[in-house]
């Protein structure tokens, strides 16, 4: 019986600590933002000439680099904490 209500408590816990719906919703919506945003800039990168990559300092292997990284790798300062 010990085991069981411990186990319960727990696991009443960790619903707890993950937040309310709204909260999940936010950062849920959050990840997307930051996601779509990463897309669209990457793909910016890929339509940029040699002068403007040069502009900010890239070569064109280091953009299509860059392009080619997963939507969900984005620095950590674009997610909240």
């Amino acid at each position: 019986m010990f085991a069981s209500l411990h186990t319960s408590t727990m696991t009443v816990r960790r619903v707890e600590s993950r937040g309310t719906f709204a909260e999940i919703a936010v950062n849920l919506f959050d990840g997307l933002r930051a996601a779509l945003t990463a897309y669209e800039q990457r793909r910016a990168l890929l339509r940029m000439d040699a002068f403007m990559l040069a502009d900010i300092g890239l070569t064109a292997d280091e953009a299509a680099t860059e392009a080619a990284r997963p939507l969900w790798d984005v620095p950590g300062t674009w997610r909240r904490h």
